[in-house]
């Protein structure tokens, strides 16, 4: 059972800068167990290593620190591939098409491969749908999980993440947010007021 986080002081921190670790920790290690569909067919080491697919742009960020982890603790590195949702959100036609220069990076064909979706967030779950759409047009999996820093209530989609690192217990007017450090990792989650979009 995941903690349900409420934020904190007057910074409204959800997520403080020892706590990261922690969550991480935890992710990388229900990754490494995860169950797939093929598991029971395959010995144990023909199963293929799954992939850490992250979504622009904070899902990113998480795949490559519990790349990090995963590598430290299990002497092996998970391929790392990125997603950009930019031209599949399903609200395009409201905001119109915006130029990106993140694009999506995968590893090669996902055909076969076991592959984790990796985000910041669950929120609507409009963003996990339009990077499933990404992924699909590549190729198809032989299965894709979701794991996600932060769960937070408000979903407007059937989805939910195969593991999430903490729920959040916020309003529908915040916004949960990384803040990084001067290295560029997770320096901590914060909670702020939403900004509506032009």
């Amino acid at each position: 059972m995941r903690p349900v986080l409420k934020p904190d002081g007057p910074d409204r921190v959800l997520v403080g800068r020892n706590e990261v670790p922690v969550l991480l920790r935890q992710m990388a290690d229900a990754i490494t167990v995860l169950a797939w569909p093929r598991d029971g067919v395959l010995a144990p080491d023909a199963r293929p290593r799954p992939w850490l697919v992250g979504i622009h742009r904070g899902g990113v960020h998480v795949a490559r620190e519990l790349a990090d982890v995963i590598a430290l603790s299990e002497g092996w590195r998970p391929l790392l591939g990125s997603i950009d949702v930019s031209f599949y959100r399903d609200d395009v036609w409201l905001r119109g098409p915006r130029a990106t220069d993140r694009g999506t990076d995968l590893p090669g064909d996902p055909t076969g491969q076991r592959i984790v979706l990796v985000d910041d967030v669950l929120f609507t779950g409009r963003t996990t749908r339009a990077a499933l759409n990404v992924l699909m047009d590549f190729g198809r999996p032989e299965a894709v999980r979701l794991c996600v820093l932060i769960e937070r209530g408000g979903r407007e989609l059937p989805l939910a993440a195969d593991f999430a690192g903490a729920h959040a217990d916020v309003g529908p007017a915040d916004s949960v947010e990384l803040h990084y450090d001067a290295d560029g990792r997770i320096g901590r989650v914060g909670v702020e007021a939403r900004v509506a979009r032009a």
